[in-house]
């Protein structure tokens, strides 16, 4: 745990803490206020990856009836 005071001045070091897995906390005075913690790498999505695996029920993409235009204030 670190104050605020000694965290301000070693902010690079408690981030590359921090990127390493360590969980760091800063307090005021003795009360804890933050915690700095790595954040998790996001996965690209890549496209395709799902192509042939998911199923659409016959008609799912056809057209929408008069009606159902109306009730969508379209018609």
């Amino acid at each position: 745990m670190y104050t605020m005071h000694k965290a301000k001045s070693m902010l690079s070091h408690l981030v590359e803490e921090a990127a390493q897995g360590k969980e760091v906390i800063i307090a005021r005075g003795k009360q804890p206020v933050a915690r700095l913690v790595p954040i998790k790498p996001v996965k690209k999505r890549k496209p395709g990856t799902l192509k042939g695996k998911l199923k659409a029920k016959p008609g799912a993409f056809a057209p929408l009836s008069p009606l159902e235009l109306k009730n969508w204030g379209i018609g």
